[in-house]
């Protein structure tokens, strides 16, 4: 009884064994992989790979953050989750090919010609007849007439004792559509695999064998300890190598999930030159890189170019044109502080940081100022709907709705374009001592905006933001030093004070005293408010600039006189900054302004941007004064052994595709049989797909057996 019920149980395992193996190598199974696998692909192009992850948190925020984190959204092509779906994908397809290769094989081998004469009847193409020829002449002649049409053929003569019962002639055509199934499938096996083989899992198996570990940490390659680098034996990898020009590097960069590993190259890459083109709307449209491959055993220079979609290769390492960076450029930063003070250099360079005092900034406190970038070319829209900005005249500014928004874009949509090269730009960060850094992005030269050159200086508070743009008027010499004069000159109150006696000895009658001394108060209070120096309402700090003054307005005045008096309001104080400018001209021994329309529309920019400058959210104003440019290329470096079997699965993909799409296995049976006249035929077509083709084909096939035509 144990002995039965052991082979019970051994039975229902081998069972079990291959109900698993049914159930993986069915199509279904490999279809849901190929499923996962396309979304996952899909998630992977949508979600930007191998991003910081401050960039993710900005983008989804910390909870969806944290929770694609998780599953790996970030680095799907390395996670766990798509390698072991890829394995499975190699094993379902790999058992599929294993079951039914050799039914495929056994069944290419035979022509079925022991079928059944029974059975021809039982296909949905079949015809019957008799023709005047003996039987031997009509095998004779359908055997040629087939083979001469492309058909493999046999014949089989079946007797019964010694009486010649009849011949089957078995025909086959399109067996290349079998073929075609063993050849696709394993297309896919040998694409996986080659994934697999270039894709992180081999690098993730190297490190654990060599017992290294990710570096999570920033800095320079020398900073980077023996711990965190790979040997130039690493089979397989794909990794990034940033070289400026006239330097050279040998040791590249792999982003991993949670950092960085280095890949040490068998050889330097220098370069010479890099050479870049642009399209008339700013796009690149040509990155080349001339370079020279400094070999390490041999010591061999070699030149090469390097271009998109045209790499180089050497010592099976493909050297691709990846995009291009700075390298290091150095920039003079001209400080110009806001609130008085004489302008001084700054010198940096891009990527670098350094200590800096600006005046107007906490007491004892210092900013780290970091160069992020320089750009040389910078095309924007200036289409003639291109600015749409604030009002041109002061007067007609909503005070209490519409200057909510903070500093004005620069650069908004248009349906009017006009593309224009406006010059370098600098970009930099701010950083204070808690850490908390905002980003800025100044233009060297001035841009026309509304009929007006104006400078713009760019700031966000995150990289999530749009840079919104103060944007400061060009005086005749196109520079911002008469804008400067007048915003340093709101910070001198003895400087207001004569500013508001000039304007009211200039705009109040001589004869009336009394409305003097009322546009004395008045310009005295609306200068100290606009200048920041007056709180709008008791109990509020004073911020500064028209959104002061509509506060101020909208405490103190009824609702329905508050446009009188703000329009009042406006004149008073445009005309005392006026006055104020003139006057710091006057110290500086420049003459007086002329009040025609280009002093006005100076004045009417000047009044706007004075007020934002006080949202403004530096102490200085840094300005891009020189550069020197130092351009980088960025190429990736890659070793793929498995792009071989890529290519090869390619290619039999292609192949097995054509075969099972455009070619049709036929089988074709021919009965026969003696009669007293002649011959007795008999035919019947099997075909894996009924089409209107597979019809015209047997009504052709009819035609030539039964009237000795041409197949």
């Amino acid at each position: 009884m144990s002995v039965t019920t052991a082979g019970l149980e051994v039975r229902s395992g081998s069972r079990g064994v291959r109900d698993i193996v049914e159930v993986v190598s069915s199509m279904r199974f490999s279809i849901s992989l190929l499923t996962i696998i396309c979304v996952a692909s899909v998630l992977g192009t949508v979600v930007k790979q191998h991003e910081a992850y401050n960039n993710y948190v900005n983008q989804f925020g910390p909870f969806w953050a944290q929770v694609f984190d998780t599953v790996g959204l970030y680095t799907v092509y390395s996670a766990w989750w798509f390698l072991l779906i890829l394995a499975f994908l190699v094993l379902s397809t790999s058992l599929c090919i294993a079951r039914n290769t050799p039914k495929i094989i056994a069944d290419l081998r035979t022509l079925k010609e022991g079928l059944r004469e029974q059975s021809l009847g039982a296909f949905h193409h079949k015809a019957q007849g008799e023709v005047a020829e003996g039987l031997e002449a009509t095998r004779s002649r359908l055997a040629a007439l087939l083979a001469g049409g492309g058909w493999k053929v046999k014949a089989e003569v079946r007797r019964d004792g010694d009486l010649h019962r009849g011949t089957m002639i078995a025909a086959r055509k399109g067996g290349a559509n079998k073929v075609g199934y063993i050849s696709a499938h394993s297309a896919i096996v040998l694409i996986c695999l080659g994934g697999l083989s270039d894709g992180d899992l081999v690098v993730r198996a190297e490190m654990a064998l060599q017992g290294k570990s990710v570096y999570p940490g920033t800095g320079l390659f020398s900073d980077v300890g023996p711990r965190h680098r790979l040997s130039v034996s690493t089979p397989t990898y794909r990794a990034n190598l940033l070289v400026a020009e006239g330097s050279r590097s040998g040791t590249a960069v792999i982003n991993m999930q949670d950092g960085v590993v280095l890949q040490e190259l068998p050889f330097d890459v220098e370069l010479k030159k890099f050479i870049v083109d642009f399209y008339a709307s700013g796009m690149p449209k040509l990155f080349a890189s001339e370079i020279i491959i400094h070999d390490h055993e041999t010591g061999q220079a070699i030149p090469a170019t390097v271009k998109v979609n045209e790499p180089a290769v050497h010592r099976g390492v493909t050297i691709y044109q990846s995009s291009f960076d700075d390298g290091g450029s150095s920039v003079t930063l001209r400080a110009s502080p806001l609130a008085g003070g004489k302008p001084f250099d700054i010198e940096g360079q891009v990527g670098a940081s350094s200590a800096v005092a600006l005046p107007g900034a906490s007491a004892g406190s210092k900013l780290m100022l970091e160069v992020t970038g320089l750009r040389v070319i910078n095309v924007e829209n200036l289409g003639a709907a291109g600015a749409g900005a604030t009002s041109t005249d002061p007067r007609k500014v909503d005070l209490v709705g519409s200057l909510q928004q903070h500093l004005g874009s620069g650069a908004k949509s248009t349906t009017v374009k006009e593309l224009r090269n406006v010059g370098p730009s600098v970009s930099y960060k701010l950083r204070d001592a808690s850490g908390q850094a905002r980003e800025f992005n100044n233009y060297m030269l001035p841009v026309e905006l509304d009929g007006q050159r104006v400078f713009l200086a760019g700031v966000r508070d995150t990289p999530a933001e749009n840079f919104r743009y103060l944007r400061i008027p060009a005086d005749g010499d196109d520079s911002t030093a008469t804008w400067l004069t007048l915003r340093q000159a709101l910070a001198d109150p003895a400087l207001r004070e004569q500013a508001v006696r000039s304007y009211v000895a200039r705009a109040a009658p001589a004869d009336k005293p009394q409305l003097a001394e009322q546009l004395l108060g008045t310009a005295r209070r609306g200068l100290a408010l606009f200048a920041g120096a007056e709180p709008p309402t008791s109990g509020t700090p004073a911020t500064g600039g028209l959104q002061s003054v509509g506060d101020f307005v909208e405490a103190n005045v009824p609702e329905a006189e508050r446009g009188r008096i703000a329009d009042v309001l406006l004149r008073i104080i445009n005309g005392s900054l006026f006055e104020l400018l003139n006057l710091a001209r006057a110290q500086d021994g420049k003459p007086r302004l002329e009040p025609d329309d280009k002093t006005q529309a100076f004045m009417t920019q000047s009044v706007l941007s004075l007020s934002d400058s006080y949202l403004y959210p530096a102490p200085a104003l840094l300005e891009l004064a020189d550069y020197k440019q130092v351009q980088a290329s960025v190429f990736q470096v890659a070793r793929a052994p498995g792009k071989t079997a890529v290519y090869l699965g390619a290619g039999l993909l292609i192949v097995g595709v054509f075969a099972m799409l455009y070619i049709r296995e036929r089988r074709l049976w021919i009965w026969l049989q003696p009669q007293h006249a002649g011959t007795r035929v008999t035919t019947a077509l099997s075909t894996t797909r009924r089409t209107l083709d597979a019809d015209a084909e047997f009504e052709r096939l009819k035609q030539a057996i039964f009237t000795k035509e041409s197949a």
